[in-house]
C-alpha cells in the first residue's frame, strides 16, 4: 500500500545536496564550527528576508524564545499573556525567565490568539504578549498594534516558529512585533538538519543584548560582560539553512496550493471544520489542520488506508502535568480544551503530488459515508 507521509524530510535535503557538500567541506577544512562565515551570511540574508534590521541565530527555537523574552527585559514578577493552545515550548520560555504565564484563548476560526480575551487578561503586571502564529497563520496584528498603542510598555513577542514567510498585510512575520523568535527544527518550513533557531528585531538594544547572551555574555575571549548562555548555532546547520532559504518561497507557495486543494475538495463536508484564512493574512500552512468530533476514528481509518496524520496538540499547555503548579483547572479555557480533542493535521509538505492530496480527500469522504 502506498504511504502518504505527514512530513517529507528527505526530499528537501536532496534538493540542496549538490550545493551542501562543498559548503560542508569548506567548514571541515577550516574548522570554524561556530560563529563562522556561513552563520554570518545566513543572519544577514534572513534579516533581509524578514525585512528587519537585525537577526541573531541561536541553537533552537526554544532558546530563541527564551532569548527574546530576556532581551526584552521580561523576568520575575512580570506577567506574560500567551495562548494555551500551542506547543509547550512557548510556556517553557516564560518559565525559564521566571515570569508568570497568563493563558488566553485562541480564535476558533484560525487558532491564533484572541485579542478580545487578551484584553480581558491585561493587568498592571502584564509586560509581554506572545503572539503565536500557529500552524503558519499570522495573528490579528491590527488589534495587537492597537493594544500596543494603549499599553506602550507591553512588549509584543512573536512566536514565529511555524510561520517562516507568512504575511500580514504587506509585512512578513518576524517584523510584526517588537521581537520575534524562529525555530529551524528540521520539520519546519525552513528547517535545519537538527536543531537551530534565531531572533529577529528592529530594536538595536535588544539585538545587542541577545548577541551577548547567546555566548556567555562575551564579545571577545573570556570576558563576560553579562550573565549569558551557550546558545550558538553551529556552522554546519547554518550552511543548510543558507541554502534552503533560497527555496523557502517556492516551498511555501506549494504548501498554499495543497491547502487550496484540501479546501476545495472538503468544503462540502459538514462533519469537518476547515481552517479559515481571514482578510490581510497569508498563511504558509506549516500544518493543514481540520477539526472533527470523530478525530480519533478518522485518524485510525486514514492510517489503515496509508495516510499519516498528526495531532497538534492533544493537551493544551494549562493542563499539562508539568504546568500543574500554576493552578489552572479543566474548564478554565474551554475552547482550547475543545480544540485539543478535535484537531487533526493532514499531510501538507511541498513534495506532495496533487493526486496524493486528492487521495486523502477521497478517503476522508469515504469515512463519512460509512
Amino acid at each position: 500500500m502506498k504511504r502518504i507521509k505527514l512530513q517529507d524530510l528527505h526530499s528537501p535535503y536532496l534538493e540542496i545536496k549538490d550545493e551542501l557538500f562543498p559548503l560542508w567541506e569548506k567548514v571541515f577544512s577550516e574548522m570554524r564550527l561556530f560563529l563562522g562565515p556561513l552563520q554570518q551570511e545566513f543572519e544577514k540574508n534572513f534579516a533581509e528576508y524578514c525585512e528587519t534590521e537585525y537577526f541573531v541565530s541561536c541553537s533552537s527555537g526554544t532558546d530563541a524564545l527564551h532569548l527574546a523574552l530576556r532581551g526584552a527585559g521580561i523576568g520575575e514578577g512580570d506577567e506574560v499573556i500567551l495562548p494555551s493552545f500551542t506547543f509547550f515550548a512557548t510556556l517553557e520560555a516564560v518559565w525559564m525567565v521566571g515570569a508568570k504565564p497568563v493563558f488566553a484563548e485562541v480564535k476558533e476560526k484560525d487558532y491564533t490568539l484572541d485579542p478580545e480575551d487578551v484584553r480581558r487578561k491585561i493587568t498592571g503586571k502584564t509586560k509581554a504578549i506572545i503572539l503565536v502564529h500557529l500552524f503558519g497563520m499570522p495573528c490579528d496584528m491590527d488589534e495587537f498594534w492597537k493594544i500596543k498603542e494603549e499599553y506602550p510598555h507591553i512588549v509584543l513577542i512573536e512566536d514565529s516558529a511555524q510561520a517562516h514567510g507568512a504575511m500580514y498585510k504587506d509585512k512578513k512575520v518576524g517584523n510584526l512585533g517588537d521581537v520575534s523568535a524562529f525555530s529551524f527544527y528540521y520539520t519546519k518550513n525552513l528547517g535545519a538538519l537538527g536543531e537551530a533557531g534565531g531572533v529577529s528585531t528592529n530594536n538595536k538594544e535588544i539585538y545587542e543584548k541577545i548577541k551577548l547572551m547567546r555566548v556567555h555574555g562575551q564579545r571577545s575571549g573570556y570576558i563576560s560582560e553579562i550573565m549569558g548562555f551557550n546558545f550558538r548555532m553551529d556552522e554546519i546547520q547554518a550552511g543548510v539553512l543558507l541554502l534552503k532559504l533560497k527555496y523557502l518561497d517556492k516551498w511555501n507557495k506549494r504548501r498554499r496550493e495543497i491547502a487550496n486543494i484540501y479546501m476545495e475538495n472538503l468544503k462540502g463536508l459538514e462533519q469537518i471544520i476547515l481552517p479559515e484564512e481571514e482578510r490581510d493574512k497569508k498563511s504558509v500552512y506549516h500544518l493543514f489542520v481540520i477539526r472533527t468530533k470523530k478525530r480519533d476514528e478518522l485518524r485510525e481509518f486514514l492510517n489503515k488506508n496509508g495516510v499519516d496524520t498528526g495531532i497538534h496538540y492533544p493537551l493544551p499547555c494549562h493542563l499539562q502535568p508539568a504546568a500543574k503548579f500554576y493552578g489552572y483547572r479543566e474548564g478554565d479555557l474551554p475552547l482550547s480544551e475543545k480544540l485539543s480533542k478535535e484537531v487533526l493535521s493532514l499531510p501538507c509538505h511541498p513534495y506532495l503530488k496533487d493526486e496524493d492530496v486528492s487521495y486523502v480527500c477521497e478517503r476522508i469522504k469515504e469515512f463519512y459515508k460509512l
